[in-house]
């Protein structure tokens, strides 16, 4: 059994150690804005954030979240529910062709803008280099992030 928080709830599951935190988010919890991209930690479609760090919730177990706080696309917004700047801009540039790869891309660039308000160029085309978009709406994504850390 784990209990940890998500999106400020706390919660509890009952699945078995080893069973990856995005069967738990997407499955027991009905958070369905987090992917299933590879289930191999290589393309960032389940990216999450674990006390703070971005994480690839396919290959990590949920014993990994016992008493931790997990925040998924859906708890990015702010208390008062205003989107978070990085979703405002994802808007204003028009980063998502089909969206699939949407939710981890940003979860991945919130966690860079929180360790880096102000990234470089090529900070945010390194940080990024492990999300995977068969659309190639990267340039976009860069725009997006760069867009979002001026507050534009």
């Amino acid at each position: 059994m784990a209990s940890f928080t998500i999106n400020g709830r706390r919660v509890s599951t009952d699945a078995a150690a080893d069973t990856p935190l995005l069967w738990v988010i997407r499955d027991e919890l009905g958070l369905t804005g987090t992917k299933y991209g590879c289930g191999a930690a290589q393309c960032g479609a389940c990216t999450v954030h674990l006390n703070g760090a971005a994480v690839r919730s396919c290959a990590t177990p949920v014993s990994a979240a016992e008493g931790a706080a997990v925040v998924t696309i859906e708890g990015l917004a702010g208390p008062d529910n205003a989107p978070h700047p990085l979703v405002r801009a994802w808007t204003e540039v028009q980063v998502a062709q089909c969206g699939y790869c949407q939710s981890g891309q940003i979860m991945s660039a919130a966690a860079l803008l929180a360790a880096t308000p102000r990234p470089t160029r090529e900070q945010i085309q390194d940080h990024m280099a492990g999300n995977l978009c068969r659309c190639g709406s990267y340039p976009r994504v860069v725009s997006a992030i760069e867009r979002a850390s001026r507050g534009a």
